[in-house]
């Protein structure tokens, strides 16, 4: 039950939560507060003394609002409301003598500091600081660490506020930052000169107040004011995260994550933000036509013949919808294939997904139902891996006291978990274990992963786990590895018989699906941005655009469909996809029916209506499957090479470097001394 308390601010009354801390009653009544350790989502440190304030009838002297509650202020002398007031001359004298001291050892290197033009410090100094500094002694300073190739440090700027050491410890779940040493010895260091072991460490970057943890890959390369922001959404992943696109130029300088309470809060994996390199390389920017082995660049006259040609002349076309494709290239690939009488299919990873049942392909509950289960079950799933952001919310939600359980090989999760198993007899257990009252009695979730569904019982496995959170009044989450998966099943670009009926095809048009071997014998059409194992085993490339460059709708893990926004245009000749496939339609003499962008999302929605409900998680409706006969073999995880799962990423030569780190820290020997 909420405790509501009314408090005086700065002469407005306003009603709030008693447990509310000031800063964030402040917040609510519109009134600034400046602080520098003060983070919502992180534990209070209370060590910045930046957001002071004065409460009238308390001790004579401020107090930091980050770490007082609502509910321990007293009452005025007649009953009136407890008065806060954040604009008196205490309150301004005491963040003038904060900032003064806070700048006694901070060096004045804003032209060349990376964190110039959206730096806290800066901000906070011109607004709250004074104009001088009474402090004549030499400055300290301090060794830079070495986090490894993604957080540059300078550490002589740090202010310790220790927002880095709680995000890792607390959100990331490894405990390699700290603080040492007490007064003006004090300093942020990692263990024994580690570097970062973790997939999230570039949130550190964000979080930084001043220049002390800045972008290595960024660094030097533009200024905050230089560049042009796209809000778009991330498709690394399945849990579609909302980023924030900066483009100088026709270049992408850096990812940015989106504050979203519903899918990524305000964080993003490493993979996310650092995967801008691979944008620029290995890009396909004309295209080509394999003539005696070899691939030869050619107009798009040509190309778009040669494959109209290839398709008119099939005896049994197919269409595969790759993983980064979006909604709109896999409904256009769909229309013009099945125009020709062919299949389209977009399980690239064989995975026994139920075409037309949403319940079961992209579950029952939402990603933020994560945050008030009290158990949750993964099954053949590794979150850490698969989605970052999405296993920081489990962890979130194991520290307010969730239990975790693993049926798959044991595996460093970042929290404890009860692990029930590796094969398929563990997940059998946790069927025949049933629903008691007391498991029924509590908020539960099941998730389960792509690598559970890919192995030929993966319908049964499926349909094992609808049964456990039917048995115990769970929600279930598919926790898809795909970002296109999810609006692919939703257009229905399944065929009967899954890639076995695809590789019996004679011609295949390949919409980005880079995971794939594609036998000899069929003749192929690949439509992609990247030089990667499909363009090698092309006949014809037609170039077609990234998901920074071109408009398109992806619908997340748990069914949210979202627009991602053009943040640049293709390099040379390339297209945007939905464009090639409606001029390659006119070509075969039996065009799409639509000539806009427009004109596509109205026929999608005519046939998908809950695309239309941008943000929005529809309520999924599906049958229960049928249950099958489990296999008996351990369960394998859908992502080997967190850092290398798609062209993008195999591009960038940061990734590769990551993977390599990741593949040497995992194989070196642990001293004994």
């Amino acid at each position: 039950m909420s405790d509501l308390r009314k408090v005086n601010i700065d002469g407005h009354e306003i009603e709030v939560d008693g447990a509310m801390t000031l800063i964030q009653a402040c917040e609510l009544a519109g009134v600034e507060v400046p602080r520098f350790c003060y983070h919502e989502r992180l534990s209070i440190a209370g060590n910045c003394r930046m957001c002071l304030v004065e409460v009238v009838g308390g001790p004579p002297k401020p107090a930091a609002s980050c770490a007082m509650q609502v509910r321990d202020l007293r009452p005025g002398p007649e009953g009136q409301a407890p008065e806060v007031r954040t604009n008196s001359p205490m309150v301004k004298k005491a963040r003038e003598g904060v900032m003064e001291f806070l700048l006694i050892n901070h060096p004045l290197d804003c032209p060349i500091c990376d964190q110039g033009g959206e730096c806290d410090l800066q901000d906070q100094a011109m607004a709250y600081g004074v104009d001088f500094s009474r402090f004549r002694e030499p400055k300290r300073a301090v060794d830079d660490l070495d986090l490894g190739p993604l957080v540059e440090t300078h550490m002589t700027r740090c202010i310790s506020c220790t927002r880095c050491v709680r995000f890792t410890t607390e959100v990331a779940g490894i405990s390699q930052m700290g603080q040492t040493g007490r007064g003006e010895d004090a300093e942020i260091t990692s263990y024994l000169g580690e570097t970062l072991d973790s997939n999230l460490q570039g949130n550190i970057i964000d979080l930084c107040p001043v220049g002390a943890l800045v972008s290595k890959p960024y660094a030097f390369t533009a200024r905050p004011w230089e560049l042009t922001k796209t809000e778009s959404i991330d498709v690394m992943d399945a849990l579609g995260s909302n980023i924030r696109v900066d483009t100088k130029g026709r270049e992408v300088m850096r990812f940015l994550p989106r504050n979203h309470d519903g899918v990524n809060e305000e964080w993003i994996s490493d993979k996310t933000r650092f995967v801008w390199d691979g944008l620029r390389r290995q890009r396909l920017d004309k295209p080509y036509l394999r003539e005696n082995g070899k691939l030869r660049p050619a107009t798009w006259a040509e190309a778009l013949g040669k494959a109209a040609e290839a398709l008119k002349g099939a005896e049994k076309a197919a269409g595969l919808v790759g993983d980064l494709a979006p909604v709109e290239a896999a409904f256009a690939l769909k229309q013009m294939i099945e125009g020709l009488g062919g299949v389209v299919e977009c399980r690239t990873d064989a995975a026994r997904l139920p075409a037309g049942n949403r319940a079961a392909y992209a579950g029952t509950a939402a990603i933020e139902d994560i945050d008030n289960a009290e158990r949750i079950l993964l099954i053949g799933t590794n979150p850490r891996d698969e989605a970052p952001v999405l296993n920081a919310r489990i962890r979130k939600a194991w520290s307010h006291g969730a239990e975790i359980a693993l049926v798959g090989p044991a595996v460093d999760l970042t929290y404890d978990y009860a692990h029930m198993g590796a094969d398929r007899a563990a997940l059998a257990r946790v069927v025949e274990m049933g629903g008691s009252d007391e498991i029924r009695g509590r908020r539960s979730l099941v998730i389960v992963g792509q690598g559970a569904l890919t192995e030929a019982d993966g319908a049964a496995v499926l349909a094992a786990a609808q049964t456990v959170a039917a048995n115990t009044d769970s929600g279930l989450l598919v926790l898809h590895s795909a970002a296109g998966r999810v609006g692919a099943m939703d257009v229905d670009a399944t065929c009967e018989g899954g890639m076995e009926t695809v590789s019996a095809a004679d011609v295949i048009y390949n919409l980005g699906a880079d995971e794939v071997e594609i036998g000899e014998g069929a003749f192929v059409i690949y439509q992609g941005s990247h030089g990667d194992r499909g363009a090698h085993r092309a006949d014809v490339i037609l170039p077609g655009a990234a998901y920074t460059e071109e408009p398109g709708l992806f619908v997340n893990t748990e069914g949210r469909p979202q627009l991602a926004l053009r943040a640049g245009f293709a390099p040379g000749e390339a297209k945007e996809n939905w464009a090639i496939l409606r001029a390659l339609s006119a070509e075969l003499g039996n065009a799409l029916p639509f000539d806009s962008l427009a004109q596509l999302r109205n026929r999608l929605v005519e046939a998908v209506p809950h695309l239309a409900r941008i943000d929005e998680v529809p309520e999924n409706q599906g049958p229960a499957l049928e249950t099958g006969p489990l296999g008996d073999a351990d369960f394998r995880y859908a992502v080997r090479d967190f850092y290398l799962t798609n062209p993008i990423a195999r591009a960038s030569a940061l990734m590769a470097e990551l993977s390599a780190n990741a593949k040497a820290r995992a194989q070196s020997a642990m001293a004994a001394e």
